[in-house]
């Protein structure tokens, strides 16, 4: 069934990749771009005027870190004199003293501050960054004192997994509105490292159990949202609201991109904003049109009642796992690639696991070997 292309209402923006952890569950793609390669403050406020235009209600300043911008209040302003909603996802290191008082007077809307881990150690080992855990306490009492809502955002694999209670401690006692529970997805940075960052199933099962108990007893007091992991699941997460159907993102140097790991698609061509306008990308490019509604899917997924509810599922997975971004995603049980998701599973439980390859910018990493990830 052909879908009709409706304006898109959310937008992330990553506006550098320079960050100061080196986070081994990244997802940014594992050829970082310097800050020369950046757009500039005019760019990035020409593309927000042109994503207001097109009906963006919502955009996450993101990265790397976004506060490594010295222009950030000025895109801020921008965005809330045109009334879009900005959420600023942060590592929380490193932002000068008076500055997230700028941003709350520039007009921001919400912070979303990522914690490594729920204590100190992990927070330290899994970013490669000393000291990283208490600044990060201290922005969010810093986001908290000036009147902004606040969000948790714990990235949950492996090394931290046990650690879910003490995130809800954390959450509560900074007094955010939400934690986000977000179990590790594999792309960039993360699939490099996945074997190390895999949990075993009944680790997954006990995050499941607390997570909801959790839901159910702070119904009220603090949103508990819950990532699935992709590799337990038994369908798949439609990604991103459904490819290219609601979202798209912004890469530093104004990549437009239907998601995060969309640059791992070989065949398709994706365009800069600048050498084409934004709403011409959106409704034209081929690459947005290539997997958008249900007419590119085929079996199982074409007869499958469920097509419009996870849209197929997450193409740059069915890429990394099955080998073409066109197959049903193998995070699905109809999926006839179903039972490989287990096999990376055991794979991983069988690798050295404690061996990282940290977040860097330089030449971009191999990925494990087509073996592993076929």
């Amino acid at each position: 069934m052909s879908q009709a292309t409706l304006p898109p209402i959310g937008m992330l923006a990553e506006l550098t990749h320079r960050c100061p952890l080196q986070c081994v569950y990244c997802s940014n793609p594992l050829e970082l771009l310097k800050a020369n390669r950046e757009m500039p403050t005019e760019a990035w406020i020409a593309l927000f005027e042109q994503a207001a235009d097109l009906g963006v209600l919502q955009i996450h300043l993101s990265g790397g870190e976004p506060t490594l911008r010295p222009d950030l209040e000025i895109l801020i302003k921008t965005l809330s004199r045109r009334g879009v909603y900005t959420n600023l996802i942060t590592a929380g290191v490193g932002i000068a003293e008076g500055r997230i008082e700028a941003m709350a007077d520039a007009g921001l809307d919400h912070v979303q501050i990522s914690f490594q881990g729920a204590l100190a150690p992990t927070t330290e080992k899994i970013g490669n960054n000393r000291g990283s855990h208490q600044k990060k306490i201290e922005t969010a009492r810093r986001v908290r004192a000036v009147g902004l809502p606040l969000t948790i955002n714990a990235p949950v694999h492996r090394h931290n997994m046990e650690e879910v209670p003490a995130f809800i401690d954390l959450a509560l006692e900074l007094d955010a509105e939400r934690l986000e529970i977000a179990n590790v997805q594999y792309a960039g940075w993360a699939l490099l490292n996945r074997n190390a960052l895999m949990p075993d199933r009944q680790a997954v099962e006990r995050e499941v159990e607390i997570v909801r108990a959790a839901q159910e007893q702070l119904y009220g007091i603090l949103t508990v949202d819950f990532v699935t992991p992709d590799y337990f699941a038994i369908y798949p997460k439609p990604c991103m609201g459904g490819w290219a159907r609601d979202a798209f993102m912004v890469a530093p140097d104004g990549t437009v991109l239907p998601c995060h790991a969309a640059g791992t698609i070989p065949n398709l061509v994706f365009e800069r904003f600048g050498d084409r306008n934004l709403a011409d990308i959106w409704h034209n490019s081929p690459a947005f049109n290539a997997f958008r509604g249900t007419d590119w899917m085929s079996e199982p997924c074409r007869s499958c009642d469920r097509q419009e509810i996870d849209w197929g599922g997450c193409r740059c997975q069915a890429m990394a796992i099955a080998g073409s971004a066109a197959a049903t995603d193998p995070a699905c049980i109809k999926s006839p690639l179903h039972a490989r998701m287990e096999a990376l599973i055991n794979e991983a439980m069988a690798s050295d696991r404690d061996v990282f390859q940290y977040r860097r910018i330089g030449a971009a990493p191999a990925l494990p070997p087509a073996a592993t990830i076929r």
